[in-house]
């Protein structure tokens, strides 16, 4: 009776390790910075465009994907670039916002979201993918990052 005690007591105090933090992958919010690592690495930049305060789909396309195993492992071919540009800019820093928003017309120039940019090493714009219909159907995503890597 004491050692199945021991057991429960030793599962419940073990911190867990939620799939978020298995999956959780660095995204970077410096243009210039994730430009010099893509040449330095040789890989593309994947951008993703996110109104992370008021976008539904944007908050389930993160849940549904960019949560995910898969999208770890494919993230690892890419350097990410994380684009916000919420409605309540206290989110962000004044600076963050404008550079934020310097990077619409060159690469969202129609202003969607969400939206998947891929770029070269170059910063030239070689692919996007918009928009998500928040059914958990992520396979047109998956494609996207598979044909760009």
């Amino acid at each position: 009776m004491k050692t199945l005690l021991y057991i429960l007591t030793f599962l419940f105090l073990v911190p867990k390790v939620s799939e978020t933090e298995l999956t959780s992958v660095e995204w970077q919010t410096d243009y210039k910075t994730v430009l010099k690592q893509a040449k330095k690495n040789k890989k593309n930049v994947l951008v993703y465009f996110t109104g992370s305060d008021w976008c539904p789909p944007c908050k389930m396309l993160k849940k549904d994907l960019f949560d995910t195993n898969e999208f770890r492992e494919l993230s690892a071919e890419y350097v990410l670039l994380y684009v916000d540009i919420p409605r309540n800019k206290d989110i962000l820093t004044p600076e963050q916002y404008a550079k934020n928003k310097e990077l619409l017309p060159k690469y969202n120039k129609k202003g969607v979201f969400p939206l998947m940019a891929v770029l070269s090493p170059n910063g030239v714009l070689l692919d996007d993918y918009s928009g998500y219909s928040m059914n958990g159907e992520v396979k047109y995503h998956l494609d996207f990052l598979k044909k760009n890597k």
